[in-house]
This record gives C-alpha cells, structure tokens and sequence, in this order.
C-alpha cells in the first residue's frame, strides 16, 4: 500500500542550539536541499524560515515516499555540505565533534519535531508563526516577515518567485 501524507510542520534545531545557520553560507545549503527535494519530487515545500539555529517547514511528503528517507535526506546532504563548509575552519568545525558509533560530526540534534496539518486552521497557524519567527523581540532579524530574505513570506505576502520550488499550500 502506497504511504500518504498531510502536510507537516517540522522543526530542526542545530546541535546544542549553535547559530551555525547565522553564516549566509549554511542557509544556501538548505535552500540547496529544498530545491533538490522538490525537483526530485521527494516533497512539496509550503512554507520555510531559516533562523540562525533551527528551521521551520511546512511540506507534504510525495506520496510513494517515506518520512524517514526524505527527512533523512536533507539531513544527510546538509549535514555532509555543512562539514565541507566548516573544514575551511577547523576550529568552527571540531564544536560539532561528537563521539558516537555513527558518526563524527553531527550538526542536527536528533529527533526533530514534526507535526502533521491535518486542517487548513492549524496549517495557517503554522505558517503565521514561521513567517513572524524572524521578527520576534529575541531575533529581531526583520521589521516584517516579507523583508526577511531567508523565509517563504514574501512569497505568499508579494508573490515573490525567487524560490521556485516553493508550492503554494492552496496548490497541493
């Protein structure tokens, strides 16, 4: 039988809550793997916010696919870019050393929070709070969310088609 999905509300916290997502660099990465996900149609990507140490997303896994291996994706290619990135410094890079049996470096803390939309009420919630995260008094990243060039807001706010892999919620 074929897997389908809501869409989801996910979030990802970099370890120890480091901005590592601070640096223009990392959030190309992620920009990177969401475009890869969705021409690869492993996924539809409603919403996004980079902050400098957690993402939000809204998406909706293809159907035919797992959550595991799609999430599991985007965590292993901006993972491994991450480290590339960062061996530039290997300063930066050793404050992400870990001592597991899996791995060297870890980047993402583990077991990321996913929500599943199951109505159009808690979806605009969702997205109403990834559009204002940056604007929040702790950050004060931007004045309005569509100012804030790291998120999805000025795409639904402006019609902005400068992601253009991004899904409008209404079309999926």
């Amino acid at each position: 039988m074929m897997q389908t999905y809501h869409p989801e509300f996910l979030t990802a916290t970099i370890l120890n809550w480091k901005h590592l997502l601070a640096d223009d660099k990392m959030k190309e990465i992620i920009l990177s793997s969401f475009q890869w996900l969705s021409e690869n149609k492993r996924c539809f990507i409603n919403a996004f916010v980079i902050m400098p140490n957690h993402i939000h997303l809204i998406w909706k896994i293809a159907d035919g696919f797992e959550r595991k291996n799609v999430q599991g994706a985007l965590f292993s290619f901006t993972g491994h870019a991450f480290k590339k990135e960062l061996e530039k410094n290997p300063e930066h890079l050793q404050q992400y050393k870990v001592d597991d049996a899996d791995r060297t470096y870890q980047f993402w803390e583990r077991n990321p929070l996913v929500k599943e939309c199951f109505t159009e009420k808690f979806f605009l919630q969702k997205l109403d709070y990834i559009h204002h995260n940056p604007c929040q008094l702790k950050w004060s990243l931007t004045d309005i969310p569509e100012n804030y060039d790291w998120s999805s807001a000025s795409f639904y706010e402006l019609q902005d088609k400068r992601f253009s892999w991004l899904v409008h919620y209404q079309d999926t």
